[in-house]
């Protein structure tokens, strides 16, 4: 089948706490992908602790192989239970999609995962075990592309002003709005941002607990080509841009430079588009067959920037309106954070006068830094990255 995941979160910390008493890990192994959703018993620095031990050691643990039964084997004799009250530490949802379609869903004291599928709600049968003394939920099933799976904390269905009421807020609820928000198709990122943004309007922007949302996104694999610098030698101009074109996927031209090679070795003209132009972003141009052609370094920086701030999780409403704007920086950005799974990079190695300093070495100059930025912060936002250099 050769799926992929989108996968996306967002937390709100319980008024008045530095610290969030949920955590997610996101694993991906050599054939799938594993989200563990955490939530630590109360709030703040303890619920943290315990959160993120949690999350950690049963990420470890999936990821090197374990079953299900020595990770919650290892949780309950790591985390014992609360004398008090009775009640683990920590409760957790774990995830795993393989690349064949096959999927497998535990669920431990958390809300249950809401699955949608064709802009419905479905239901899929679990089974029941005791491990340790703690009662699990254990799912097996198949994906299809554009299924979407929502796991929550607790803090979701607790949502509504003052500590004891939400007002009949409920997991009924929460899938009827993820529903109203997938009236079209949208990524991980959007959905997860807009049911946290629902649940902290239901708080009155003052959560009364730590309140996770976190999905995953079926989609199929999607790859984006960047050609950026010209090759060191000119002889090269075309083997490059013929290998560039060759590609699946999508293709962007980033650099003045760059574009004309393109251009000239393909035999198209170039058009530099000023429409909606943002004074802030140098303009886009078009060229016949290519799907983004943009300015260079000053682009990448700003685009740079964008993807940054998801990786933060520094995202909002007003993250995905400076995402939707028509210049390059945010088309880049945008397609690399919600149209992208694999990022494949042809990089050129000619000096750029105006980008060096002649004080320092060639791997130091902006573009190359640039490179060496861009490919982090993909790799963080779990795509795979290949570079080629010229």
């Amino acid at each position: 089948m050769g799926i992929s995941v989108d996968v996306a979160w967002k937390s709100l910390n319980k008024h008045h706490e530095e610290l969030c008493g949920d955590k997610v890990e996101v694993l991906k192994t050599a054939d799938s992908d594993i989200v563990i959703l955490a939530d630590g018993m109360g709030s703040g620095v303890k619920a943290n602790i315990l959160a993120t031990l949690t999350s950690k050691i049963l990420g470890t643990m999936l990821f090197n192989g374990a079953t299900i039964e020595s990770c919650v084997e290892t949780i309950a004799k790591t985390l014992p239970v609360c004398k008090v009250r009775e009640v683990a530490y920590a409760t957790f949802s774990i995830l795993q999609i393989f690349r064949n379609g096959e999927a497998y869903l535990v669920e431990f004291d958390n809300p249950s995962c809401i699955f949608i599928r064709d802009h419905k709600v479905q239901s899929y049968p679990y089974e029941e075990r005791n491990i340790e003394g703690k009662q699990i939920h254990e799912y097996r099933f198949r994906v299809e592309l554009g299924d979407y799976f929502v796991l929550m904390s607790d803090g979701v269905l607790y949502a509504g002003p003052g500590d004891f009421l939400n007002f009949g807020w409920t997991w009924d609820s929460m899938a009827k709005a993820a529903i109203r928000c997938l009236s079209e198709e949208i990524s991980a990122s959007r959905l997860a941002v807009s049911l946290a943004d629902t649940c902290d309007e239901l708080y009155g922007h003052r959560p009364g607990d730590d309140t996770t949302v976190a999905v995953m996104h079926v989609i199929p694999r999607q790859i984006v080509n960047i050609f950026t610098g010209p090759p060191e030698n000119k002889e090269d101009d075309e083997r490059v841009v013929k290998s560039f074109m060759k590609q699946e996927g999508k293709k962007v031209v980033s650099g003045g430079t760059s574009a004309n090679i393109t251009a000239r070795v393909l035999g198209k003209e170039i058009y530099t588009s000023l429409k909606d132009y943002d004074p802030k972003v140098p303009p886009m141009a078009l060229i016949e067959g290519i799907d983004l052609v943009t300015e260079g370094v000053l682009t990448l920086g700003l685009a740079l920037k964008l993807l940054k701030k998801y990786v933060k999780k520094e995202i909002d409403a007003t993250f995905f309106e400076e995402l939707d704007k028509n210049n390059g920086a945010s088309k880049l950005a945008k397609m690399l954070i919600e149209e992208c799974t694999e990022i494949h990079l042809f990089v050129g190695k000619a000096m750029n006068v105006a980008h060096r300093n002649s004080n320092l070495p060639f791997d130091l100059s902006i573009r190359m830094n640039l490179v060496e930025q861009l490919e982090e912060v993909a790799e963080k936002m779990g795509k795979s990255v290949t570079i080629q250099y010229f």
